[in-house]
């Protein structure tokens, strides 16, 4: 007990509530403050080769001076501007701001610049500690930490004052700062009166500003969204006006010498952005009626009717998507669907009939959004479309939500599906599982199952429960191993033998999966193992060998399985699995993996013939339901486990569902 009564975690709470109070003061009282400028940009317009050279010449002299490596100048002048090095000087933990860099490696930093005044309490360490420590969280997942738990960060790194350091933070705007309802509470206060419990958190303005505009966005398609008419689409489709426009349509009719005959470039009845008339409820009804499934008839209905749904369900519930996309497309509706990988994209395109304009209108989300497929953008900027249907939603984080949400126009109808079992997104946020909570538009759940020893495996540990199965075809194999080291061996040996001589599934379309890169028996010591016993070489293009499996990681999140072809002096030749060949200098090659073995963050939109699933005992603590079900389920034919984490996986299983997160998104809609 301290000297006034109250444990050390009674007064750690008194002082988070009591900083809580102060930043909401804060807040109130610096509503509309603009932030902290960043480093202005040389005067006289874009930056020259000379100014550039100067900068990092610059630059390279202060890091060097604090003892950082050199290597690190490319970057500063990246991240800080032209001026990195003047900025540097005046502010060493700015270097903070630098992929790798670490709290410890900018204290050294500090004092080769400062001496003996770089203590640990200086007001720049505290500016600077407090956003890495939210990105940090970031990369975990969290759109947004609880004040709480950044708090804590800052003790653990020596800082004096945590208190004051986050005061500091958000009266200069380096991070925001939110008052909400605690998520999760069980109904309203008995007591109207009461004060619900709440929470502030604190939050990167990119990230409070995307999980904002994303809501925004989701409400403005909701709002404007507008069902069709039936008797306006039968006249559109007869080119008859209907009754009640007749006289409207008869005035507005244009007079030959006014050069206004119809040239066929847009549908009857199509607007000024050319999107044609909506369908009403009727022909909508008789699309959900030739429909193959309830599931498929529901997820019409609820698309007729709403501006945004959600779809949940497995593998074979991707059906039910591909049937609205065909009813849509059928209806005469500019309608498109997105998924998240190209083996995604064909899986689709396979599940529409032969022969179908639909099987045209499938394209990688990540395509469409750049502009590289897909119907192209409108005047306004819009996607020139009515209906958009994402498939692989939850592996959507906020910040790629909230550009895809502003890329729709008013009256849009979204469709957002998925396996709300699988991992979320690489990025921050859990956007699919936010929207489902908050329930702020129609969610159609499927009742199609996933079929076979595999479906049903899979399908219980979505519940919690880890069954055995039974498989007369050796679609699901366990094997108990003892250590990492017999479990990389085993699982080679299935990779490389077994499964192609008992199975006939050949090494290219199985994959092994891991938790993680590191350990005994992570991606990289099996990538080496199945190397030496599947591609040997001596790795003479930077690691790599004509041959050798690999995956392509151009962006976070995005992973895409591909071989080597070649290298020479302009680079590493790959060819990818959607067919494009490339070539990666040597930076870009130097971020390659091996790809016999992914982690199954890597593994997501993606499914193998076969896959070999590896649990080591040192990742154990880490499993969790959502990992599993994730991995079991990349495979379609057959499923081997290579299992050295004993009980720990059950318990994953029953008591484990996700590594949690903190987000705004959920409370932001449901105040709304």
């Amino acid at each position: 007990m301290t000297e006034t009564g109250r444990t050390a975690p009674e007064e750690r709470a008194g002082t988070v509530a009591a900083l809580a109070e102060a930043i909401r003061a804060v807040g109130t009282s610096e509503t509309g403050q603009a932030g902290p400028a960043g480093p202005e940009a040389p005067s006289g317009g874009a930056v020259t080769d000379e100014q550039r050279a100067a900068a990092l010449k610059a630059t390279t002299e202060v890091l060097t001076a604090g003892g950082a490596p050199a290597a690190l100048a490319g970057p500063a002048v990246a991240e800080l501007g032209e001026g990195a090095a003047q900025l540097l000087r005046e502010d060493p933990w700015a270097v903070l701001a630098l992929p790798g860099v670490r709290p410890e490696h900018a204290d050294g930093f500090a004092r080769g610049l400062l001496g003996a005044e770089a203590g640990p309490g200086d007001p720049r360490r505290a500016q600077a500690l407090v956003p890495w420590l939210l990105e940090q969280a970031a990369l975990r997942g969290h759109s947004a930490q609880e004040i709480g738990e950044v708090s804590a960060g800052l003790e653990r790194l020596g800082l004096p004052d945590p208190a004051a350091a986050l005061q500091a933070v958000v009266v200069d705007g380096r991070v925001m700062a939110f008052q909400e309802e605690l998520p999760g509470r069980p109904g309203a206060a008995a007591d109207e009166d009461e004060e619900p419990p709440m929470r502030t958190v604190l939050a990167l303005e990119r990230l409070a500003l995307a999980e904002e505009s994303l809501a925004d966005g989701l409400v403005r398609v909701m709002s404007t969204f507008v069902p069709g008419d039936d008797e306006e689409y039968g006249a559109a489709l007869t080119g008859a006006p209907a009754e009640d426009t007749a006289e409207e349509a008869a005035d507005a009719e244009p007079d030959a010498e006014d050069g206004g005959a119809d040239d066929g470039s847009e549908p009857a009845g199509a607007d000024d952005r050319g999107a044609p008339v909506q369908p009403g409820p009727a022909a909508w009804e008789e699309a959900a009626g030739a429909a193959a499934s309830s599931s498929a008839a529901a997820l019409i209905r609820a698309a007729a009717e709403s501006g945004v749904v959600l779809h949940t369900g497995g593998e074979a519930a991707r059906g039910e998507v591909a049937a609205l996309l065909a009813a849509a497309h059928g209806l005469g509706l500019r309608a498109w669907a997105a998924t998240w990988t190209d083996q995604g994209r064909d899986g689709l395109v396979a599940m529409l009939p032969e022969g179908s304009p639909a099987r045209e209108r499938v394209v990688p989300l990540g395509a469409l959004l750049a502009g590289a497929a897909g119907p192209g953008r409108s005047v306004d900027g819009t996607l020139s479309l009515d209906v958009l249907l994402v498939l692989d939603a939850p592996l959507l984080d906020v910040e790629l939500a909230a550009t895809l949400l502003e890329s729709l126009a008013d009256g849009t109808r979204l469709v957002l599906s998925g396996d709300p079992g699988q991992l979320w997104s690489a990025g921050p946020g859990r956007f699919f599982a936010d929207l489902l909570a908050a329930r702020a538009c129609p969610a159609v759940a499927s009742r199609t199952p996933d079929f076979g020893p595999i479906g049903e495996l899979v399908s219980g540990i979505g519940i919690g429960e880890l069954s055995a199965v039974e498989a007369p075809d050796k679609e699901v194999v366990i094997l108990g191993v003892k250590d990492a080291g017999e479990a990389v061996h085993r699982a080679v040996q299935l990779l490389s033998d077994s499964i192609p001589r008992a199975l006939g599934i050949p090494a290219e379309q199985t994959v092994l999966l891991t938790p993680g890169h590191g350990g005994a028996a992570g991606t990289r010591a099996l990538n080496a193992a199945a190397k030496a016993r599947l591609n040997p070489g001596p790795g003479r293009f930077g690691g790599f060998d004509p041959g050798d499996r690999v995956v392509h990681s151009p962006a976070l999140g995005v992973n895409v399985p591909g071989r080597v072809l070649d290298g020479d002096a302009a680079g590493l030749h790959l060819e990818l699995s959607d067919g494009e060949r490339l070539t990666l200098s040597p930076a870009q090659a130097a971020k390659l993996r091996h790809g016999w073995a992914v982690t199954a963050h890597q593994a997501v939109g993606r499914r193998w013939p076969a896959v070999v699933a590896v649990l080591p005992e040192d990742a154990a603590a880490g499993l969790t339901r959502q990992w599993v079900y994730t991995a079991f389920g990349r495979a379609e034919r057959h499923l081997s486990v290579v299992h050295a984490a004993g009980p720990a996986l059950a318990q994953a299983v029953a008591e484990r569902p996700a590594q949690e997160r903190t987000t705004r998104l959920r409370a932001i809609l449901i105040e709304q």
